[in-house]
């Protein structure tokens, strides 16, 4: 401890007790402040699909009660609205103020897109044209259930790779070239003339920038996933608006998020067979509700089939060839009714191995990174201690 405040300490304790207690506060305040601010940074981003999740889920709740007490949808979120209650949110507000201007609730939903995922605006929409939303509420509920599939992908480290072992991949080589290396080089050169570097050293430092363009790219693609997962409704809005068919397209080729366009597609599909609507017809909202582009071209296809002359379960084959949905689809159309309840084990089916194949896909990518990255640091302190043992030969020799 200081003499200064051992000194004190004997003369005035209390002010001595109070400078103590001053620096502790200063010191946590410098010290604890920025850990707290990083973690809360951390704990926001990560938890970004769930509280959108949670706003959704809230409309929903508000729709469903609504219906239960014999009000409409628009009366029931205009009333909620009315008690202004800020936890609602601000697009929630904008969103009643739409609908008491007499516009219907898929309408207002247009002018205000980020309140709810594309998938939802686009099934309550759907819901809104047969006249019954409650029906569309279970297959809006199962695609929020998503939210939770995304947010343990992240928990996997991807998004912590992506702000933390990323950057060194890239960083830690140029390091070592630019600083590192020609500081050994001059040392090995004084001390071991008309020697060279060591082939893996030469290799590792001196013809690595395709190396460096491969980690550029890694990286690249690690941020580029990054931001889709924190982009959410906006992101998706511009990406749709500049790229639309190619990012539709890029959906159903990724394998957890084409089983889910088939089980929302699936989902509303029955949901709009039990309420009667026209085979052709359901098709092409059901596909509308998937909000994807390239699932409403195959459902086109599916349309014209029908118009064929072609069952139901065989058009289907345009937009999936899977052979259980064909069979269920099959069962119900001869009954006549009762699609939601044949189809509800195959839509539980597919949540389910999206699920699987999104968290093995997150748990694959960070390993494969952890152990690119390791590959990388040891190389490069190979290629360092080659210098440093060359070194130490050369001088035991002499």
């Amino acid at each position: 401890m200081d003499n200064s405040i051992l000194q004190l300490l004997h003369s005035d304790p209390l002010q001595a007790i109070g400078t103590m207690a001053l620096a502790v506060l200063i010191y946590l305040l410098v010290g604890l402040v920025p850990v707290c601010g990083i973690s809360y940074g951390i704990y926001f981003l990560l938890t970004l699909p769930m509280r959108r999740t949670e706003r959704a889920r809230m409309l929903l709740d508000l729709l469903e009660l609504g219906l239960r007490e014999g009000r409409t949808p628009e009366g029931s979120i205009t009333s909620a609205a009315a008690s202004r209650d800020r936890s609602l949110g601000v697009r929630f507000h904008l969103l009643a103020a739409h609908l008491e201007q007499g516009w219907r609730l898929s309408q207002a939903l247009e002018q205000v897109p980020r309140l709810l995922p594309p998938q939802v605006c686009a099934m309550l929409s759907t819901g809104d044209r047969i006249g019954d939303i409650g029906k569309v509420l279970p297959a809006c509920r199962l695609l929020l259930r998503d939210s939770v599939s995304y947010v343990r992908s992240a928990l996997n480290y991807l998004v912590l790779l992506a702000f933390a072992i990323s950057p060194v991949m890239v960083v830690l080589p140029i390091i070592f070239r630019v600083t590192v290396l020609p500081q050994m080089k001059e040392v090995f050169a004084g001390m071991l003339e008309g020697q060279s570097l060591p082939a893996f050293t030469r290799f590792v430092f001196g013809g690595s920038t395709w190396v460096l363009v491969m980690q550029l790219c890694m990286v690249g693609f690690i941020w580029l996933v990054t931001l889709a997962y924190l982009g959410g409704p906006r992101l998706h809005g511009w990406v749709h608006r500049l790229l639309p068919n190619l990012q539709d397209w890029l959906l159903t080729r990724v394998p957890w998020r084409r089983k889910r366009l088939q089980r929302d597609f699936s989902a509303m599909l029955a949901v709009l067979l039990d309420a009667e609507v026209p085979e052709a017809e359901a098709v092409t909202l059901a596909a509308q509700s998937t909000a994807n582009l390239a699932i409403i071209g195959r459902a086109q296809n599916v349309r014209a089939r029908l118009q064929a002359g072609v069952s139901l379960p065989e058009a289907l084959r345009a937009l999936d060839s899977s052979q259980e949905l064909q069979w269920r689809l099959s069962n119900a159309v001869r009954r006549g009714s009762g699609f939601v309840r044949a189809l509800t084990g195959w839509h539980e089916s597919l949540d389910a191995k999206a699920f699987q194949l999104e968290q093995s896909a997150a748990q694959l990518t960070t390993t494969a990174l952890v152990l690119i990255n390791g590959v990388i640091v040891a190389s490069i302190l190979i290629a360092v201690f080659l210098i440093l043992i060359s070194i130490i030969n050369q001088i035991s020799l002499w």
